[in-house]
C-alpha cells in the first residue's frame, strides 16, 4: 500500500457466501479501498500466498480449502499480511483457534459492515508506519527484535511468534522498565478501546510463554504488575492490581 493520504488499500476478500461478499465489497469500496473477491479456498490460498494485498478478510468455512488451513499455510511460509477472520463459528474455542493460527482479529457472523471496515482500518494502521533505516532493531538485554523481518531472537536463537505475539513483544520492548497496564497493552496492540470482559490478551499469552520471554527485560515492579494480570492464577491476586 502506498503511504500518504492518497494511499489505497488493496483488500483480498475470501468469502464463499455471495451476500456477505457483496456487503464486504460494497462497504470497502465505498471507503475507497480496492477489493478482490475470491469465492473458494483453493483460489483464495493462491492469491493470499502471492503476498500482494494490504489486508485480508478470511471466511473460516470455505469450499475446497478451509480458512484455517489457508491461514496456517500463510504464516508457515512467512506471509504476514494482516488477516481478519469472519466466521459463523462464534464459540470461544473457535475464536481462540483462529487467533492462535495467526489471525490478527476475529469477527463473528452476522456482522455489521461498518464494524468490519473499522477493524480492517485498525489492522492497516498497524502496518503503515515503516521503521526508519536507522532504527530497524530493538535490543533489550538478551532480546532482539528485527523490525524489518519481524523476527525475534533471544540469546541469538529465534523465537517463533504469531503476529499478535510479535506486537505484544514489540510494545513491551519499546516500553521496557516501565509499568505497562492491561489497558495500555490492549489499546496499543489491538488498536481499540479496552473491554474489561475480553480475554484477547490471555489468548495470545500461550502458556505464559510470552511472559517468560520478556521477564528478563522488565523491572521487578513491572514484572510483578504484568504477572498480576496475565498469570493464570493472578486474577485472584488483588494486592498486585
Amino acid at each position: 500500500m502506498v503511504e500518504g493520504s492518497a494511499a489505497v488499500a488493496h483488500v483480498l476478500a475470501i468469502e464463499d457466501d455471495e451476500i456477505n461478499a457483496n456487503e464486504i465489497v460494497r462497504e470497502l469500496e465505498g471507503r475507497g479501498f480496492t477489493v478482490e473477491w475470491v469465492a473458494n479456498g483453493r483460489d483464495g490460498m493462491v492469491r493470499a500466498l502471492g503476498n500482494e494485498f494490504d489486508v485480508i478478510t478470511l471466511d473460516r468455512m470455505l469450499p475446497v480449502v478451509d480458512g484455517l488451513t489457508i491461514l496456517t499455510t500463510m504464516r508457515s511460509v512467512g506471509v504476514r499480511t494482516p488477516v481478519l477472520m469472519l466466521s459463523a463459528l462464534g464459540d470461544v474455542d473457535e475464536r481462540v483457534r483462529g487467533l492462535r493460527a495467526g489471525g490478527d482479529d476475529y469477527l463473528t457472523k452476522p456482522f455489521d459492515p461498518e464494524e468490519m471496515a473499522a477493524r480492517l482500518e485498525v489492522l492497516l494502521r498497524r502496518n503503515q508506519a515503516a521503521p526508519s533505516a536507522l532504527d530497524t532493531t530493538l535490543v533489550v538485554g538478551s532480546l532482539k527484535l528485527d523490525l524489518i523481518s519481524r523476527n525475534a531472537f533471544r540469546d541469538g536463537e529465534e523465537i517463533v511468534l504469531l503476529p499478535t505475539e510479535y506486537r505484544v513483544l514489540e510494545y513491551m520492548m519499546r516500553n521496557a522498565g516501565q509499568t505497562i497496564t492491561r489497558t495500555m497493552l490492549f489499546e496499543a496492540v489491538w488498536g481499540y478501546h479496552f473491554d474489561p470482559g475480553t480475554n484477547l490478551i490471555e489468548v495470545h499469552m500461550r502458556d505464559d510463554r510470552m511472559l517468560a520471554e520478556v521477564a528478563g527485560m522488565m523491572s521487578v515492579w513491572t514484572r510483578l504488575y504484568m504477572l498480576a494480570y496475565f498469570s493464570r492464577e493472578a486474577g485472584r491476586c488483588a494486592s498486585c492490581s
